[in-house]
């Protein structure tokens, strides 16, 4: 058996497009060889929840890049203990369990994720704050990895697959203990029932019902009353597609006034991996999101982030061309932007198969 052919040295996460890290050595070696399962067969298993999987860990830790990692762990797993899987349970159930408690062992060994609004208090707009590392904050995930999940994964599931991978509902879990989170997403995402979530985290059924009511309660306060989900079909597509037209329109042409007439009064902007962000039309003229210079600066590509419209920005360059600087996710309420996420980390393009480069 290859195992390296299997999982990885380049595993294919969503599909034949995109492709993770290779596979740490260590754990390649570490897998038992079990004559009696082949590759054909592992496939044939994993493939069909393959995404969810990746969505999965994505939710428990709030990155791309970390749940690449934690899937390729969960993968190797699930290979390596084939021999004990004897379809007692559903094999959607089996791989969910063993994806969960690969990303309990990574959340054991690193802090939490979050964005600015949750890392400090608003701050002068013109002040983009301290540059930190890129493992303190929630990354953005491509709709693209999600295919055509739709709806709820259960009938008694809490919330909507999409709805789970919103930008506000990801960092609310991130408040939430590592085995809460579990809880909450297995039970609320996955429609998991008491018993199927006690067995994953080898607990008691009263004592996951115990941390879901916690968990409710704490997200209950972070969880904007509705959705961005229920706001994009109240809105429909061509009516989200004119918003999203009429703010790349003005960014391009550097209107400022334009930029924020399409924002709610109490709109938010930040700047991940910048610890600044502030809140309001009047701050958020005068930070670093409004345009400078001579246009045509800037040129957008509209995108889709976390169940949410969003823009690959790219700005002129020397050369002639305009080279990627930030992804741009926008929540909505209404008709109006009420937060602009600003994502400086241009090399997670690929991931959304944005251009590397924009011709004149």
């Amino acid at each position: 058996m290859d195992l390296g052919r299997l999982v990885g040295l380049k595993v294919s996460v969503i599909n034949d497009s995109t492709t993770v890290s290779p596979l740490r050595g260590s754990l390649v070696t570490m897998a038992v060889h079990d004559d009696r399962y082949d590759e054909d067969e592992f496939r044939r298993l994993v493939e069909p929840h393959r995404r969810a999987l990746h969505a999965h860990c994505y939710r428990m830790l709030g990155s791309i890049h970390d749940a690449d990692d934690a899937l390729q762990d969960a993968l190797l797993r699930a290979w390596r203990g084939m021999h004990r899987f004897e379809g007692r349970s559903a094999p959607r159930t089996w791989l969910h369990r063993i994806a969960t408690n690969a990303c309990l062992d990574a959340l054991a060994r690193r802090p939490r994720r979050v964005l600015p609004v949750d890392y400090g208090p608003p701050s002068d707009p013109l002040d983009p704050g301290q540059r930190l590392a890129t493992s303190v904050w929630i990354e953005p995930y491509p709709d693209l990895e999600l295919g055509d999940i739709e709806g709820r994964s259960a009938p008694e599931a809490r919330y909507e697959a999409r709805e789970a991978i919103e930008l506000a509902f990801v960092a609310a879990l991130q408040h939430l203990p590592p085995r809460q989170r579990a809880v909450l997403i297995l039970r609320d995402v996955l429609g998991f029932s008491s018993r199927e979530t006690a067995e994953t985290l080898a607990t008691t059924a009263v004592a996951v019902d115990s941390a879901l009511q916690r968990a409710h309660k704490t997200i209950g306060q972070r969880l904007p009353d509705r959705s961005q989900q229920t706001t994009i079909r109240s809105l429909g597509d061509a009516r989200v597609r004119n918003l999203v037209e009429r703010l790349i329109d003005a960014f391009e042409r550097g209107e400022v006034r334009a930029i924020i007439a399409l924002l709610a009064e109490d709109a938010t902007f930040e700047m991940p991996p910048y610890t600044a962000w502030c809140r309001g039309r009047d701050a958020i003229a005068t930070s670093w999101l409004m345009p400078e210079g001579p246009p045509p600066r800037l040129r957008y590509v509209p995108t889709w982030a976390n169940g949410q419209p969003a823009m690959g920005t790219y700005r002129h360059d020397s050369a002639g061309g305009y080279m990627p600087i930030a992804l741009d996710v926008l929540t909505l309420m209404g008709d109006r932007v009420s937060a602009v996420t600003v994502f400086r980390t241009p090399e997670i393009f690929a991931r959304f198969r944005l251009p590397h480069r924009l011709a004149v």
